[in-house]
């Protein structure tokens, strides 16, 4: 009992001081530059470490042997020991040889931005796939870095950079890390092809799915919660969530469609980190409707959508119905919210309150649902019909002798979805008759 109380104690024992380089190239945004500062605590409070200081330097360009400057280093190292720190957290992604170099001048842990983000993925992975995707991250983020993380994986006194596979004797050899590396792509290939099958039981039972994405911390998590009335972790920190969460959300008409909150978009998120996610990410890719959720009280909220924009573009999701909202407009002036707009559609709510939820329904169904039309099938394709209940409104049915005659809001997408079942279609007379299906029933 004793060892696991000292385990414990040690795992929250990281103390650190922040330190970020702000090159020439940087400096023209300079408020830029300090909000990543400030966002990089937030992730060092999320990751469970102390932060005891921060540091800045406005140097032209970095050091390739120390990042930053000599001179800084040193300051650094006397900053450290005055604040009795044992771990410096960079705010941006370094090498390994900078890493051993720091490390071998400071003799503290080293850690930069793409680590830490790493690490709090590591912490909060819940499922085995998610877990995969974490592992693998890590895995190929530290892979050409293993020179400079020798002292790193060696403090297995636990906390920030040592998580995860971290523990489990990196510095072995590369040949076993490329061979886990492979085993783990080949686990997450299995994975995907769970999904994909999903995916496509549910586009041919006709169900609509919404995806939730937006940047971290933007209220993605609560507005799910109030759209659906399900039990969803939330929390007011960064990456709460990070496995996806599908929930079902019910229309104004009474039709079920099924809502996903994705793992929220970070300024600079790690290369391997999108690379690794991409699986999950693609929920976004292959939903019928993005909901585009951005903090409205954050004075960064543009550099927020357009790191958003970059994320979905990577992912080939950005041509895909969006809408934008502009969630927690209970925290600004109405000043401040006539301020607010966005290329294409967009909205303005705040997840606690009931009629912005109404509305926002309406948007989506309106969006999802598409235009009335008119169609003539024989009665005894239940099949056929069951799926139009499915994918459509069904507004008004009449009997016309041994046919019945639907007028259904259906999107243009599930429109072509029923024509799909049609051999012959008279527009002219809106009869059709209809392919028998063989095997499984659509």
């Amino acid at each position: 009992m004793k060892t696991t109380s000292h385990m414990v104690e040690k795992e929250i024992d990281d103390r650190a001081v922040l330190v970020s380089l702000i090159t020439q190239k940087q400096k023209k945004n300079e408020l830029l530059a300090e909000y990543s500062l400030q966002e990089l605590v937030k992730l060092a409070e999320t990751a469970g470490v102390q932060v005891l200081e921060t540091m800045t330097q406005n140097k032209e360009v970095k050091d390739t042997k120390w990042f930053i400057g000599k001179g800084k280093v040193e300051e650094l190292k006397l900053l450290l020991e005055e604040l009795g720190g044992n771990t410096a957290i960079f705010d941006q992604e370094l090498s390994g040889a900078q890493v051993r170099n720091l490390e071998a001048a400071l003799d503290v842990k080293i850690i930069d931005r793409t680590q830490l983000i790493l690490d709090i993925f590591a912490q909060r992975a819940k499922t085995r796939e998610g877990i995969i995707q974490v592992e693998l991250a890590q895995l190929s983020y530290l892979l050409p870095r293993l020179s400079g993380q020798g002292k790193n994986l060696s403090r297995l006194g636990g906390g920030i950079g040592t998580r995860g596979p971290g523990e489990s004797k990196l510095e072995t050899d590369r040949r076993h890390i490329r061979g886990r590396i492979d085993e783990l792509k080949a686990q997450l290939e299995e994975v995907v092809r769970h999904r994909t099958l999903h995916r496509e039981r549910r586009k041919k039972s006709g169900v609509f799915q919404v995806a939730l994405v937006g940047y971290t911390n933007a209220g993605k998590s609560t507005l799910l919660k109030q759209l659906t009335q399900a039990d969803v972790y939330i929390e007011d920190q960064l990456f709460a969530t990070l496995d996806p969460t599908s929930r079902t959300m019910v229309l104004p008409s009474g039709k079920e469609i099924v809502i996903t909150d994705t793992v929220g978009f970070i300024q600079n998120l790690p290369h391997d980190l999108v690379a690794s996610f991409r699986a999950t990410l693609e929920e976004a890719n292959e939903a019928d409707l993005i909901l585009h959720v951005v903090d409205s009280s954050t004075e960064m909220r543009n550099e927020q959508m357009r790191v958003v924009g970059e994320v979905l573009e990577q992912l080939g999701a950005h041509q895909k119905e969006q809408i934008t909202v502009f969630n927690k407009i209970d925290l600004i002036s109405r000043e401040d919210r006539d301020l607010l707009s966005a290329e294409g559609e967009f909205m303005k709510v705040s997840a606690y309150a009931p009629e912005d939820l109404d509305r926002l329904r309406v948007t989506i169904e309106d969006k999802l649902m598409g235009d009335s039309k008119e169609f003539r099938i024989p009665a005894d394709k239940g099949d056929v019909i069951a799926l139009m209940y499915r994918i459509g409104e069904v507004l008004e049915t009449d009997v016309d002798g041994e046919d019945m005659v639907f007028k259904v809001r259906v999107n243009t997408e599930d429109y072509v979805k029923l024509a799909y079942l049609l051999v012959d279609y008279d527009q002219s007379t809106g009869k059709a008759e209809f392919e028998e299906n063989e095997g499984e029933s659509n």
